[in-house]
């Protein structure tokens, strides 16, 4: 990033604690529909373009903020490799620091993990105008937080991320998608199941009686697996778009406008016995629910199960007073009370985008 934009970043943000006004990180706005509230006048981050350093040989890339995800994908497929993590884009212009902000994980968050971690490094700028870096050379606050993965999932709340560094992973040498007739139970069963041994498991997906498992991996161990897992081949086209529609949430079940509940639960959780329609992701870790249920009875019935849930689409068709985010306990509140405190004494980022109190 130029030091002109970061000179004008800085103005911007000491001129909004100065007087009392509030900013609004933005990038693309792909995901401008997942928040309690959206206020402040939006800063454009798109300026900050490009990236900075890649070095597959060392399975890291550093890039601006404002870097479309399509630009750091295409150059990673280029030496095959990928952001293994497979975040949502939701947009065509969607951007590396959105994606980091959102916290969002694709089909791929069973195996490899979350984007949380492969986040190895963050530049911010908080809300006194400092620039903070974050990672190689690690500045903890006084919490002793790992400050740089921290950011992840916190919505522009705390900073202008400015530089992100992830690490990436080399494409798996082979996939494919095995699809299976069972109802719900029998899927969960069977992915609880599968999950126990060693597979090659990179994806699932349970919709309306039909299981969807991807395998990735070396051809032998994915012959091994197709004989457990057993189900039918899913042509590598069909299966691509599959995956695609699922992550990017353009699959026939996210469409229509009833309230989308995005539900986490542990893997041994039961269906839910809830009224709407349910589609389960993750060995079941992960399940969205389009449904009109009360939103009290619902997280009830998830905490009930050990899990919480989230108001993902539709949220303005509902009592927003309700909570888009999972209601944190007390003592969570105190935390990320201080971690705004110490980041952002003013509020001049994102105010209320997560919870009110914030």
């Amino acid at each position: 990033m130029s030091s002109h934009l970061h000179s004008v970043l800085r103005e911007q943000v000491l001129e909004a604690a100065a007087h009392g006004r509030t900013l609004r990180p933005h990038g693309s706005g792909s995901k401008d529909f997942l928040a309690q509230t959206l206020s402040g006048t939006p800063l454009d981050m798109r300026g900050a373009q490009g990236v900075i350093a890649y070095e597959p040989s060392e399975l890291f890339i550093t890039a601006h903020a404002g870097t479309r995800l399509a630009e750091v994908e295409a150059l990673l497929a280029a030496h095959n490799q990928m952001l293994a993590f497979e975040p949502p884009h939701f947009g065509p212009h969607a951007t590396l620091g959105g994606a980091l902000a959102a916290g969002l994980s694709g089909p791929r968050r069973i195996s490899a993990g979350s984007l949380r971690d492969f986040v190895l490094g963050v530049t911010l700028m908080d809300g006194q105008g400092r620039v903070l870096r974050f990672g190689g050379q690690v500045m903890k606050n006084v919490a002793g937080f790992d400050v740089s993965r921290l950011i992840a999932g916190s919505f522009g709340t705390l900073g202008l991320i400015l530089e992100v560094t992830l690490k990436v992973l080399p494409r798996p040498p082979a996939e494919q998608t095995r699809v299976l007739a069972l109802d719900e139970a029998h899927a969960l069963s069977a992915l609880r199941e599968w999950g126990a041994q060693p597979l090659p498991l990179s994806a699932t997906l349970w919709h309306d009686g039909r299981l969807a498992v991807r395998l990735s991996g070396a051809e032998p161990a994915l012959a091994a697996a197709v004989r457990i897992v057993g189900g039918e081949p899913l042509a590598a086209d069909e299966a691509a778009a599959l995956w695609q529609s699922v992550r990017e949430q353009r699959h026939p079940f996210f469409s229509g406008d009833a309230p989308l509940w995005r539900v986490a639960l542990p893997p041994m959780a039961p269906a839910l016995a809830l009224e709407g329609r349910p589609l389960v992701e993750w060995n079941g870790m992960q399940r969205w629910l389009r449904s009109d249920i009360d939103a009290d009875a619902l997280r009830h019935a998830v905490r009930a199960l050990g899990g919480h849930a989230t108001l993902f689409r539709g949220g303005r068709a509902v009592d927003r007073a309700l909570g888009v985010f999972e209601p944190l306990a007390p003592e969570v509140m105190a935390v990320h009370r201080r971690l705004k405190q110490a980041f952002d004494p003013s509020g001049v980022f994102s105010p209320g985008r997560l919870y009110a109190e914030l």
